[in-house]
């Protein structure tokens, strides 16, 4: 059985390509935590310094310092003041690369999932990211988490997912470099969620940098 060094390299080579590149080996990959796991079924790549969509985009700073590597890594960021988004980290390293979690369907420990999402019926447990994080209970606490050894645990699939059931498009409410198609999911997977543009500008409001 490899050490925890070696699987740590093993995930880092699997993930060190450019973000949207990733993006699809991630899709029917199962994210393991607090004892719940799901099949990823939606996500949506990021890229360094030249995305302007990216928390990187503007350099590394303490929030995003995670992004910039190693690959393997969760990078997790808190968002509306209320919410955790996990993303996994590829590329090399100080590349500021990642991949947003979008949605997944639970497929162990579905008791658990439903206590922390009391109402949701099981498609919508983590459809979205905020949903999925705490369906998996996962908290801005396990930001820099090793994939390959901590306590949240990424398994890839042993082959890839057939690219004829792979789709992509927009990512979902981005305005900067909001036409970019590295969103990818699951054709005809209702855990999928629902794409959103971003919302209008208030007129007299400056865009959000």
């Amino acid at each position: 059985m490899p050490d925890s060094d070696e699987r740590s390299d093993d995930l880092r080579t699997a993930l060190g390509g450019p973000a949207h590149a990733m993006a699809p080996r991630l899709l029917g990959a199962v994210l393991s935590s607090g004892g719940v796991a799901l099949r990823i079924t939606e996500v949506e790549a990021y890229g360094g310094g030249d995305d302007p969509g990216s928390h990187a985009h503007r350099g590394r700073t303490p929030r995003n310092a995670t992004m910039f590597g190693p690959a393997g890594r969760l990078y997790c960021y808190f968002t509306y003041g209320m919410h955790t988004c996990a993303n996994v980290v590829t590329g090399e390293e100080d590349e500021g690369c990642g991949v947003l979690l979008r949605a997944g369907e639970i497929v162990d420990g579905l008791e658990l999932a439903r206590s922390r999402r009391p109402g949701a019926s099981d498609r919508d447990l983590a459809r979205g990211p905020a949903r999925l994080t705490r369906a998996l209970g996962i908290a801005l606490d396990d930001d820099g988490t090793d994939l390959s050894s901590g306590r949240i645990r990424l398994r890839l699939p042993p082959t890839h997912v057939d690219p004829g059931e792979i789709r992509t498009g927009p990512r979902v409410g981005l305005r900067a470099a909001a036409d970019v198609p590295w969103r990818f999911w699951l054709a005809a997977d209702p855990t999928v969620s629902a794409y959103r543009p971003a919302a209008p500008l208030r007129s007299g409001r400056a865009q959000p940098g």
